[in-house]
C-alpha cells in the first residue's frame, strides 16, 4: 500500500538523488562550501584550536605560547581569511582535553595548533587521527608525536635530542654512565622521555648494563609506584603533596645498590613546579648534583623558583629556539612586537604561528588539510633566519642551544665550556 509514510521515504531518497547531481554538475561547490566550513574554513575566516593549561601547574608557560600565538596571528591573513584562534583550558586533565577537542572539531576547526602538555597529547592524538585533523607546532618533544599517529607536523627538536646532547658532553668529559641519573613523572611523557633518554644512552659504549635496568622500569604498568627504586631514575607523582621525596630517595638507593654518586641528573620534563622543588630539595640534601633541565620550562619563573630555594648554580638548560637577544630576523620581529613580554616560550609559540602561516601560504589550490599537509611535507622554509627543513621527517628544527646557569643566570655555553663543569 502507498501509504503517507512511504511518500516521505519516497520523497527523502529523490532528494538525496538531486542534491549529489547538483553537487556533480556544479563541480562539487555546494558540498565543498560545506566540507570546508566543517573543516575550520570559511569565506572570511580559517579557524585552528589550541588546547593549553591555563591554570594548572604549566599555566605560566602555556600562558606564554599563547601570547606569542596570538601576536602571531594579529592582522594576518590568508587568501583574505582571518585566522581565529580558539583555546580550551583543560587544567592539564587528559579527559577534560579529549572533551575540549571533540567541541573544537564539532564546531569546525581546520588544525590544532601549539597543544601543550605530554599526557593531555598523547590523549588527543586518536581522536586527532580518527578525524584527520593535523597537529602543528604541539610545543613539546615527546617521543610519540615523531613521527606519531595521524598527520603531526612538528617544529621542535624531541626531548630525545636535547638530552643526547648533555648526555655526549658529559661521557666526553669523563663522567660514567652509571653516574648519569634521571628525574621525571611517572605518566606518558614521562615514560616517553626515559625511552627517548634510553636510545640516546644505546649509542654510547659501556651502557648495557644501565639500559637494562631502564628497560625494566619501563616494562611495568603505567603508573606503578613500583618503578622507584629500581635503577638510575627517579619518579614523582604529578597533583601530590610529596612531589620531590620519593625521587629523591630512588637516586639514593640508585647510589647505594651501584656504589657511586649520580654526578649529573637529567629532569625530563615536568613543567616549573616539579624540577624546581626537586633541586630545591636536592640542595636542602646538600648534594654536589649537576641538573640539566629541558625547554618545557617556563624560564622566568623557573629561575625566580630555583633562587627561592637559594640555588645559584649547577644548572644546565637546553634550548630550542633562538635566543631571546639573537640578531635573527625571526626574533627581531617577535621582540617588536612582544617587548618586555618576550622570553623562551612566547618566542616557540610567535615561531610557530609564523610557520603555520608559511605552510599556509605554500597551498597550491584549495585550503584544505589534504593541500595543507603537501605544502609542509618534504619542503624546506627559511623563516626569518630559521631554518625548518622537512624533507626527512615530520620535525622542522633541529637546533638545541645549551646554557649554564650560574650566578643566578642562564649564560649561553658551547658543548665544550660544558665538559669542564664535570671536570
Amino acid at each position: 500500500m502507498y501509504t503517507k509514510n512511504n511518500r516521505y521515504l519516497y520523497r527523502k531518497y529523490i532528494l538525496m538523488i538531486v542534491t549529489s547531481f547538483l553537487c556533480l554538475i556544479t563541480s562539487s561547490q555546494i558540498c565543498h562550501s560545506a566540507d570546508t566550513q566543517r573543516n575550520g574554513v570559511t569565506p572570511t575566516s580559517i579557524r585552528v584550536g589550541s588546547i593549553m593549561d591555563l591554570d594548572d601547574e604549566t599555566q605560566m608557560r602555556s600562558q606564554a605560547i599563547k601570547l606569542g600565538l596570538e601576536n602571531a596571528f594579529k592582522n594576518e591573513k590568508i587568501e583574505g581569511r582571518t585566522i581565529e584562534l580558539a583555546v580550551f583550558n583543560d587544567s592539564y586533565n587528559p579527559q577534560k582535553s579529549v572533551e575540549g577537542l571533540k567541541k573544537l572539531i564539532e564546531q569546525g576547526t581546520f588544525v590544532m595548533i601549539a597543544n601543550t602538555g605530554g599526557p593531555t597529547v598523547k590523549a588527543e592524538l586518536p581522536l586527532l587521527a580518527e578525524n584527520k585533523v593535523p597537529a602543528v607546532g604541539f610545543p613539546i618533544g615527546v617521543d610519540f608525536l615523531r613521527p606519531g599517529i595521524g598527520d603531526i607536523i612538528n617544529f621542535r627538536p624531541s626531548f630525545g635530542q636535547e638530552a643526547e646532547l648533555v648526555l655526549k658532553t658529559a661521557l666526553s668529559a669523563g663522567v660514567k654512565p652509571k653516574e648519569i641519573c634521571v628525574y621525571t613523572p611517572n605518566d606518558a611523557g614521562g615514560i616517553g622521555n626515559l625511552k627517548m633518554f634510553k636510545a640516546a644512552l644505546e649509542k654510547q659504549p659501556n651502557t648495557a648494563e644501565i639500559v637494562l635496568k631502564i628497560n625494566e622500569i619501563i616494562a611495568l604498568p603505567d603508573g606503578d609506584s613500583k618503578r622507584n627504586g629500581i635503577g638510575p631514575v627517579g619518579f614523582f607523582e604529578r597533583h601530590t603533596q610529596k612531589l620531590a621525596r620519593p625521587g629523591y630517595e630512588s637516586l639514593k638507593k640508585w647510589e647505594e645498590t651501584a656504589h657511586t654518586k649520580c654526578r649529573l641528573v637529567m629532569l625530563l620534563g615536568g613543567g616549573n613546579m616539579p624540577t624546581s622543588s626537586f633541586i630545591g630539595y636536592a640542595n636542602y640534601k646538600q648534594e654536589k648534583w649537576i641538573f640539566s633541565v629541558t625547554s618545557q620550562l617556563e624560564v622566568d619563573t623557573f629561575i625566580e623558583d630555583v633562587k627561592n630555594y637559594t640555588v645559584l648554580g649547577n644548572i644546565i638548560l637546553t634550548q630550542v629556539v633562538p635566543s631571546i637577544d639573537s640578531s635573527l630576523p625571526i626574533v627581531n620581529e617577535a621582540r617588536e612586537i612582544l617587548g618586555d613580554q618576550l622570553n623562551s616560550s612566547s618566542l616557540e609559540g610567535y615561531i610557530v604561528g609564523k610557520m603555520f602561516l608559511v605552510i599556509m601560504r605554500n597551498i597550491k589550490g584549495d585550503i584544505t588539510r589534504t593541500n595543507f599537509l603537501a605544502a609542509v611535507r618534504g619542503k624546506t622554509f627559511d623563516l626569518g633566519g630559521l631554518a625548518l627543513d622537512f624533507t626527512s621527517d615530520n620535525q622542522g628544527s633541529d637546533f638545541v642551544q645549551p646554557y649554564f646557569f650560574e650566578e643566578g643566570i642562564f649564560k649561553p655555553y658551547t658543548s665544550q665550556q660544558l665538559q669542564k663543569i664535570f671536570q
